[in-house]
């Protein structure tokens, strides 16, 4: 039977790629986005269904998933990868760059999953969001970010919790540095600096993750994609580092690896 799966922010990286693999295995997608002329090509060449959408918006999100779900005549999974990066800590967001992080990463993520479940426990369907390794450690310079993204983990781990006996069943994954289109950006903007292209800013960035390299957008994909599966049929409420192995580092033994020059900047 074809599963039909929503995928907010199925225009870029992470979520263009659940698209091509879900649709390569035969399931209908449609994909939610802002931005008509970025989700155009992915559903040109997927067969995916784009519906420009804010997720932001209430009212947009309950037309668009009822019309989806109508589209489909069900829903069996959600894809939760919408989001935006603002940099900066505490003392540096404004109120309004904590507001357009909240608003997409967190409450975007609440208004799907609150218009989806309906159909989703009609099908004993999955959720599948996408966080980030900065919900699970604190980022330098990214604190507004990380706190959207910890709350989207446990937003994710409450309808676990709460509908599990009613079939659903919702899992996060939280992936480290990717290749995708954002990160593309922030790692431009990290390496102009030090006279670094963007692939040599990504080795910077992952020189001290066991891998010593980033993830792939279709290696992140791939465990959404087992996450929506049969395959994972007991995986519930799981938050699930693809990161390699960036979240187990102990970071108070970093000064003993021999590619490590500590240097005391700045007095404690």
């Amino acid at each position: 039977m074809r599963r039909a799966v929503l995928v907010t922010g199925g225009g870029t990286g992470i979520g263009a790629a659940v698209t091509r693999q879900l649709r390569a295995a035969g399931d209908e997608v449609a994909i939610l986005g802002r931005r008509p002329g970025v989700l155009a090509p992915v559903a040109a060449a997927t067969g995916a269904v784009g519906v420009p959408c804010d997720v932001s918006d209430a009212g947009q999100v309950e037309a668009v998933v009822s019309a989806v779900a109508g589209r489909f005549g069900r829903l069996d999974g959600l894809v939760l990868n919408a989001g935006v990066m603002v940099p900066g800590g505490v003392a540096d967001l404004s109120p309004a760059d904590w507001d357009t992080l909240v608003s997409v990463n967190l409450t975007g993520a609440f208004l799907v999953a609150r218009a989806a479940l309906p159909y989703l426990l009609a099908a004993r369907g999955a959720v599948a969001s996408v966080a980030s390794v900065a919900a699970l450690r604190a980022p330098a310079e990214m604190g507004g970010y990380a706190v959207t993204k910890a709350g989207l983990v446990m937003l994710t781990q409450s309808l676990a919790v709460d509908h599990a006996h009613q079939g659903l069943r919702a899992n996060v994954v939280c992936p480290g540095w990717t290749v995708t289109e954002m990160a593309d950006e922030e790692m431009a903007a990290f390496g102009a600096p030090r006279g670094l292209d963007v692939p040599d800013a990504y080795g910077l960035v992952t020189s001290l993750v066991p891998q010593r390299r980033p993830a792939s957008a279709g290696e992140v994909a791939a465990v959404v994609t087992w996450l929506l599966s049969d395959a994972a049929s007991y995986v519930n409420g799981a938050v699930i580092p693809v990161d390699g192995a960036a979240a187990a580092v102990d970071v108070g033994t970093l000064p003993f690896d021999p590619r490590v020059e500590v240097r005391r900047d700045r007095e404690p």
